[in-house]
């Protein structure tokens, strides 16, 4: 009777353990879900960027540096948007991915700025639709990133706390970074405006 008692501790104890191990795994595929949503996101912004610098070009002929920034800024995005996607959640790549977004947004700011004084580009058909969608795709990666934070918050906190703890240091769950912007200035949605 006592070896019945002693088995039906131990099986209750690896359905338990089983539990948390399956929980963190769980956690760990939403946060890395939510990292997907944020990289549909971002593709489609960086995908609408050419086509805005391409429409900008006819009109802005003496801002070629500018343009040339602009590009220069979503290809290190689009790098660090590819390191991220290969490990999300990492420190490093989460920062990496932070920086160059911040970096884009300040040199669309600049052509943004720099458009005020073509009427004619302001006017443009196509610039407007690309500066609409380009505003819709900066909401939707708001909400992405604010979704992947919670996600990466459920995680860690599952991570950290006792008795997942336990089981997270003898599997090697690493921690997720979440994907922070800095200050409140690079928070901001590029203004993006023509009217």
């Amino acid at each position: 009777m006592g070896s019945i008692i002693v088995l039906a501790i131990l099986i209750g104890i690896a359905f338990f353990v089983v539990g948390l191990y399956n929980g963190l795994v769980a956690a760990r595929n939403g946060y890395k879900n939510a990292f997907a949503q944020i990289d549909v996101q971002l593709t489609r912004r960086y995908d609408l960027i050419p086509n805005l610098v391409e429409i900008a070009k006819s009109y802005m002929k003496h801002e070629r540096e500018t343009l040339e920034a602009v590009i220069q800024a979503r290809n290190s995005a689009v790098s660090g948007l590819s390191a991220a996607k290969a490990n999300p959640g990492d420190a490093v790549a989460m920062q990496q991915l932070a920086g160059a977004d911040n970096a884009l947004t300040q040199t669309l700011g600049r052509l943004f700025a720099l458009s005020e004084a073509y009427p004619d580009l302001k006017a443009n058909q196509n610039m407007m639709q690309l500066s609409e969608e380009l505003t819709s795709t900066e909401n939707k990666v708001a909400f992405s990133r604010q979704a992947y934070n919670d996600a990466v918050m459920g995680y860690n906190n599952r991570r950290e706390m006792f008795p997942g703890s336990i089981i997270a240091n003898s599997f090697a769950f690493a921690p997720a970074e979440p994907l922070k912007i800095e200050s409140d200035a690079k928070r901001d949605v590029p203004k993006v405006a023509f009217t």
